[in-house]
């Protein structure tokens, strides 16, 4: 389970599930990097979202493989209020106080969607694609939060968490290893550096 490179965002706002945002150079660099790491690695499947900076980073990895990119539309990201604003902190959505209600529950999160529901279709997704190449490996692409819910569910932690805690950086990869249809380990890689 890889999340995408780098997005080129000149205006600093939550894209979330925006169209035409894009892998920036260093993106496309990283997305190349990591494809070079999974080069020699049995993969036979790969899917991606369908937002464009996960099908941008799956294409590498596709190519380097002679495979085409699937799309699996419970790899995307998830929804927030706050797409298409800026939220980081002292400028933004979060300075105004009629937005702070959408805080209020950070365990849901009340922003957006369910934590729940995000590691369902993950995991249905992760098994999905674990079923595509059953006796080799496959390769998916989403977005941060997509991912480390899914870690969070696979491994038996809580699912509510600070994003700032997230392992779970441009480009990574979180492996999930299974002996047939049960998972019996986890790793986590940044094969791009950062």
């Amino acid at each position: 389970m890889m999340r995408h490179g780098e997005v080129h965002n000149p205006e600093k706002i939550l894209y979330g599930r925006l169209p035409d945002y894009h892998l920036s150079e260093r993106g496309r660099a990283q997305a190349e990097a990591v494809a070079r790491w999974l080069a020699t690695r049995d993969i036979v499947y790969v899917v991606a979202s369908p937002l464009e900076r996960a099908q941008e980073t799956a294409a590498p990895i596709a190519e380097h493989h002679g495979l085409t990119i699937d799309t699996d539309h419970d790899l995307i990201e998830s929804t927030n209020v706050f797409q298409g604003q800026r939220v980081s902190p002292g400028d933004g959505a979060l300075r105004d106080p009629r937005n702070w209600w959408h805080l209020r529950n950070p365990r849901r999160p009340s922003w957006g969607e369910p934590y729940r529901e995000i590691a369902a279709r993950m995991t249905a997704a992760l098994h999905r694609a674990r079923e595509k190449a059953v006796g080799h490996e496959a390769v998916c692409v989403s977005h941060q939060l997509p991912v480390e819910t899914l870690r969070r569910a696979m491994t038996g932690h809580p699912l509510h968490h600070f994003p700032t805690k997230r392992l779970c950086n441009l480009a990574s990869v979180t492996s999930f290893y299974f002996d047939g249809d049960t998972c019996v380990g986890w790793g986590y890689s940044e094969l791009a550096g950062q």
